[in-house]
């Protein structure tokens, strides 16, 4: 079978909330063995026919070259809102794939890049959000690191949630009183004590010695916060 051809009978019957993923790496893999398992419908597409009987089992996969327009055309790639494109290695199908998304009309493209050049091409030729997980997960570890910060998630335009042992100067008094947005600049939405479920925050919450709170804040009022002595 030719690159661009395509043997693939539809068993499933996709929506505009599935989701396309164009590569099975370790990334594409990941992220749809994910969707999959959160009741996402999915159709995952590789050019490799090993990689497709690796995953056949898993998820709707199936083998074309997602660089030929004619091959998405054909999947009814069209029909998807969200695709993602897990090719980063060649910086060609890379490129190609993210231009045909945009071609069909998909509307929300999400589109892995291993450099910041990469990423530029792929946000001019459509792609809405861009992935580079070595560098997202070296920034994520810097902050974890000094032992202060249990976890640490980066959203967007430097709005950061982190996981993190309770500093001495919060612990026994409610969060009202201690006025933790006019001191430090973050919020506290989140608690959990040792044995006990997640709850969420409220003004009335005391906090505990040994609890963990979940912050929100900006990435340096959060490291200013985890810097003060905890328990």
């Amino acid at each position: 079978m030719g690159p661009g051809k395509i043997g693939w009978h539809r068993t499933v019957h996709f929506t505009h909330e599935s989701v396309l993923v164009v590569g099975l790496g370790q990334f594409g893999s990941a992220l749809a063995l994910t969707l999959d398992g959160l009741g996402q419908e999915v159709l995952a597409v590789d050019q490799s026919s090993k990689v497709v009987a690796q995953w056949a089992h898993r998820f709707p996969v199936v083998q074309a070259d997602a660089t030929d327009p004619e091959a998405l055309e054909q999947l009814g790639a069209a029909e998807f809102e969200v695709g993602v494109v897990g090719i980063a290695s060649s910086l060609e199908s890379s490129v190609l794939v993210t231009a045909n998304m945009a071609d069909l009309g998909i509307k929300q493209i999400w589109a892995k890049a291993e450099t910041a050049k990469h990423a530029k091409i792929l946000e001019r030729i459509g792609a809405n959000h861009i992935v580079n997980p070595e560098a997202d997960a070296g920034a994520r570890v810097a902050h974890l690191v000094s032992g202060r910060m249990l976890d640490y998630i980066e959203v967007e335009d430097g709005f950061t949630i982190v996981k993190m042992m309770a500093p001495l100067d919060v612990v026994g008094t409610a969060l009202a009183q201690s006025d933790l947005r006019s001191r430090y600049g973050v919020n506290v939405i989140g608690v959990k004590s040792p044995d006990q479920p997640f709850r969420f925050a409220e003004a009335n919450s005391v906090i505990s010695a040994y609890d963990i709170i979940v912050v929100s804040g900006s990435p340096q009022d959060l490291e200013r916060f985890a810097a003060r002595p905890s328990v």
